[in-house]
């Protein structure tokens, strides 16, 4: 099979995101204090924007010298969502997301600064039978590689999307859009969550994804940290394996 690893310059161990999937702030914090070098990068979304200290945290995070990617899917009026992003460039976050249309995606290009912008796809807990009740007469993979393309023609960073969708992107858009990668399972994941569209790590570097997104296999672990160096020793051996 033919390999799409990413030849973008990133660092082996920025590739890993690990999603701050928690109750409150002293929970993330905690996480993230067991989880030490092990990981430099982490997401931080809805359930912890609800619970309050978001920014707190947020500013806490970038003190420890990790990367943040804020990842609130702004879905809103144009105007809305372009001072959205402005109030949030000078965070010190890496990441945001935003779910919609042409208009929204280029409301958030013009005030992004430094900050890199990823339109959500199709989120990766829908198959094709959500998008018929949604009412979208098309495949998962069509739908998909149609937000990509406007994305790219946006200006936008980069994209979430499934790692089954991932090589179909690389083959349409080369690189020229990021990949991030959520809905990473073990390669015996059983549909016990509410995650429908699923790949392993390896599969997911393999079929092109810059960067993936981790949550339950880390925070639920037995031993958290060695979860996550498990994870970086896989993409190492990828990444540097390949350098070789």
């Amino acid at each position: 099979m033919t390999s799409l690893l990413s030849t973008k310059t990133i660092e082996p161990q920025d590739r890993l995101i690990v999603a701050l999937d928690l109750p409150d702030a002293a929970a993330a914090r905690a996480l993230v204090t067991e989880l030490g070098d092990a990981v430099s990068f982490y997401k931080i979304g809805l359930e912890l924007f609800m619970a309050g200290g978001y920014f707190e945290l947020l500013h806490w995070l970038v003190a420890q010298q990790k990367k943040v990617f804020v990842d609130l899917k702004f879905f809103d009026v144009p105007e809305t969502v372009r001072s959205a992003v402005r109030a949030l460039a000078g965070s010190g976050a890496s990441f945001a997301t935003v779910h919609g249309n042409q208009a929204i995606m280029e409301a958030a290009v013009r005030e992004k600064g430094a900050l890199k912008i990823l339109a959500v796809t199709v989120l990766t807990s829908l198959d094709r039978g959500d998008l018929d009740d949604l009412g979208f007469s098309c495949d998962v993979d069509k739908l998909v590689l149609s937000r990509a393309r406007r994305a790219l023609e946006t200006g936008i960073d980069g994209i979430v999307s499934s790692g089954l969708e991932a090589p179909m992107i690389r083959r349409e858009l080369g690189d020229r859009l990021m990949v991030v990668t959520p809905g990473i399972r073990p390669v015996d994941n059983k549909p016990v969550d509410d995650q429908k569209r699923t790949v392993d790590v390896a599969q997911a570097f393999r079929n092109g994804a810059d960067y993936i997104v981790v949550g339950r296999p880390i925070r639920q672990a037995a031993n958290p940290r060695e979860a996550a160096l498990g994870i970086q020793a896989t993409i190492r051996d990828l990444f540097c394996g390949a350098a070789a």
